[in-house]
């Protein structure tokens, strides 16, 4: 089980969770800058990164499709501004559509993105099984807690390790029961208590006692 963190948080707001990460690094980190990679390249971002990069975590840029509704174009150019700027190893699409009638757009911006490296789309859904061939690993669940405890997994999903389920809202008396679904279900996630409007605008209290790679 691999541990994949949304990191949508400054190192100036939350300096303590980035030093965190560097002594306990996870598989992989999201790096969220501003909704993208921004205007220009942060050396905030930079400074923090280098101990991820050097202990060999894989750092995905975070790009916002619009659920299919922004131009591929716009993603190509936000995904080389990640990779020269901060040195990441992939993306990671967010707010992806989930419906067949969103699919072909989907192929075609994979097919754009591909030079990135790793791609990992985020339905927060079940999508359509189409898209289990358009991406190398897909977020099936993005959520709560409390959501998750009634979640049915279609027959098409398997194998599991081609999902990633992100739950939050989980107190700390949970942390055990939610994470051993998860690595059931899954090949890679994240569990935090955190809570809306952006539970992963820092981590856990409990991160260091997560258990996964």
């Amino acid at each position: 089980m691999s541990l994949l963190v949304p990191a949508y948080f400054h190192p100036v707001a939350q300096e303590g969770a980035w030093r965190r990460l560097a002594a306990r690094p996870p598989g992989t980190v999201v790096l969220n800058v501003d909704s993208g990679p921004g205007t220009a390249r942060d050396p905030d971002f930079v400074h923090v990164l280098k101990p991820l990069l050097a202990a060999g975590v894989e750092v995905l840029g975070y790009l916002d499709t619009a659920y299919g509704d922004r131009p591929i174009r716009e993603l190509v150019v936000d995904a080389r501004r990640y990779r020269s700027w901060y040195g990441v190893t992939g993306v990671f699409l967010d707010q992806a559509a989930a419906g067949q009638d969103r699919l072909s757009h989907y192929r075609v911006a994979a097919a754009a993105l591909r030079e990135s490296g790793r791609l990992v789309l985020n339905p927060g859904v079940y999508p359509d099984p189409g898209y289990a061939a358009v991406a190398d690993l897909l977020v099936t669940f993005e959520g709560p807690w409390a959501a998750y405890r009634a979640l049915a997994v279609p027959a098409w999903a398997r194998p599991p390790e081609k999902s990633c389920h992100l739950v939050y809202g989980v107190p700390g008396w949970a942390r055990r029961l939610v994470q051993r679904s998860t690595a059931r279900l899954t090949g890679s996630g994240f569990v935090t208590s955190g809570a809306c409007p952006n539970p992963w605008q820092d981590l856990p209290p409990y991160y260091e006692r997560l258990g996964w790679s």
